[in-house]
């Protein structure tokens, strides 16, 4: 019996194959994502340290699922992976075998119109996923290909169910580190993510990429939209007529975390800013707070 590609079902029927799959005990409401994070923003800005950083003040307490969907594929070095193994990780998207024990098609093979699966990703964590620590753990996706979101292709089958996968997970902090845009992942971020930092440099540029992913991540109901200017030295007058630029007409909350150049000096792992005087991680640790307000109440040193 052939089925549609999961990408050309509806999004009803997509939510609910993948709950027939993950057992109850790992399912979280669609109100209750307050702990998934989707980062986003022009390339460049800094949102893998970013991602990265955050990861590491979460799973101080907390568990960590670090999912990394950019191409650049920079995460694994950034959350401090020996540098020759993540040289070698194989992203998602060119899981061959994978794809096509899931999906029921090869990439590349020339399956035609439909595809034969029921996509059962409820594995990929505990089998793709690489272990940091005993608190933090690290998915390498790869991307949607750019032909669009609905391309009837097997690796866009998969990552659409595996965001779905992990977006109803019960037993983790979820951060996503995305290339500009949430669109790659439509409403399956905006179902199970509550909350989109936007990182922008202090730059038109950057800034015009920024609000267009705001209002796209409000647009697809993710709530709690955080807009987040990175590498901020003594230009506050250039921020605030930037600032001017952006026309929402949604509530987004500001932050800046200046420049401090044992950023610069990262080679390439976060780890060593936890343990160094530095501005950058209280400011991070500010925006932490505003997403997760009982951590004020933690001890985060």
């Amino acid at each position: 019996m052939k089925i549609m590609a999961f990408t050309q079902i509806s999004e009803e029927e997509r939510d609910a194959r993948v709950r027939k799959i993950i057992p109850k005990d790992h399912f979280t409401s669609i109100n209750n994502s307050e702990n998934r994070i989707v980062i986003t923003g022009k390339g460049g800005t800094g949102k893998t340290t970013i991602t990265a950083t955050l990861s590491y003040l979460l799973k101080e307490k907390h568990h960590v699922l670090a999912v990394d969907a950019d191409p650049q594929m920079n995460l694994p070095y950034a959350m401090g992976m020996d540098k020759n193994a993540a040289k070698k990780v194989v992203p998602l998207n060119m899981q061959v075998d994978y794809i096509e024990e899931r999906t029921g098609a090869r990439p590349g093979s020339g399956w035609g119109e439909f595809l034969s699966l029921n996509p059962d990703v409820s594995d990929v964590v505990n089998r793709f996923g690489i272990r940091i620590d005993d608190m933090m753990s690290i998915l390498v996706m790869g991307t949607l290909h750019k032909s669009g979101i609905g391309c009837l292709c097997p690796e866009n089958d998969l990552l659409d169910a595996v965001v779905r996968h992990i977006s109803i997970r019960n037993d983790e902090n979820i951060l996503m580190d995305t290339e500009a845009g949430v669109e790659h992942f439509g409403r399956a971020i905006a179902k199970g993510f509550g909350h989109a930092i936007v990182v922008s440099d202090v730059t038109f540029n950057s800034v015009q990429v920024a609000a267009s992913a705001m209002k796209l991540a409000w647009d697809l109901g993710i709530g709690g939209i955080h807009l987040v200017f990175n590498r901020v030295e003594n230009n506050m007058d250039e921020i605030d007529e930037l600032l001017n630029e952006i026309n929402a007409d949604f509530p987004y909350t500001v932050d800046m975390i200046p420049y401090d150049h044992n950023v610069k000096t990262v080679n390439p792992s976060v780890k060593h800013l936890m343990n160094e005087e530095n501005s950058f991680l209280p400011a991070v640790k500010k925006l932490l707070t505003k997403i997760y307000p009982e951590i004020k109440k933690e001890n985060y040193s």
